[in-house]
């Protein structure tokens, strides 16, 4: 008697499109939600080494929140490349500035797994807006209701 695991082939992954409004929700827990999302952990198939998750679409990005003091105190760091090119900013200044959505896309980006063609391939099936309105009306997104799916994912007061 042998017992084999079934690993899914690229040819057989159907890919559906989901819909998150994130106004007022917080930013790690969603952040982690849509990282499982992407990778297709949430299905009862997945295969580590192959592309079965679904496309993600986020409106309302601007309007994340942090929990604490973490929206003033927390730091992002990155570098110019030349010495001493150490850049520092807060998360309030990129939500306030040009981009407020690269705050949810480097969270996103930051729990996929490291440096992988896959993990590449996985974050451009990842599409944030600002506003309410997106262009992915033609895939008729299943929209989630993750800010009601637990109290802890929106801030008490």
């Amino acid at each position: 008697m042998k017992s084999t695991t079934a690993s899914l082939k690229p040819a057989e992954v159907e890919k559906k499109w989901i819909h998150i409004d994130a106004e007022g929700v917080v930013v790690g827990r969603l952040a982690t939600f849509i990282a499982n999302r992407l990778r297709g952990k949430h299905r009862g198939d997945y295969t580590p080494h192959v592309d079965c998750g679904d496309y993600v679409v986020v409106t309302n990005v601007d309007k994340v929140v942090f929990t604490g003091k973490k929206n003033t105190d927390k730091v992002y760091y990155r570098h110019t490349g030349h010495p001493g090119g150490v850049k520092s900013t807060t998360p309030e200044k990129v939500l306030n500035g040009r981009f407020p959505e690269r705050v949810l896309e480097k969270a996103v980006e930051r729990m996929l797994p490291k440096e992988s063609p896959l993990a590449r391939k996985q974050l451009t099936h990842l599409r944030l807006f600002a506003g309410s309105q997106h262009e992915h009306e033609a895939q008729q997104p299943e929209t989630i209701d993750f800010k009601s799916a637990s109290a802890k994912n929106t801030r008490s007061a």
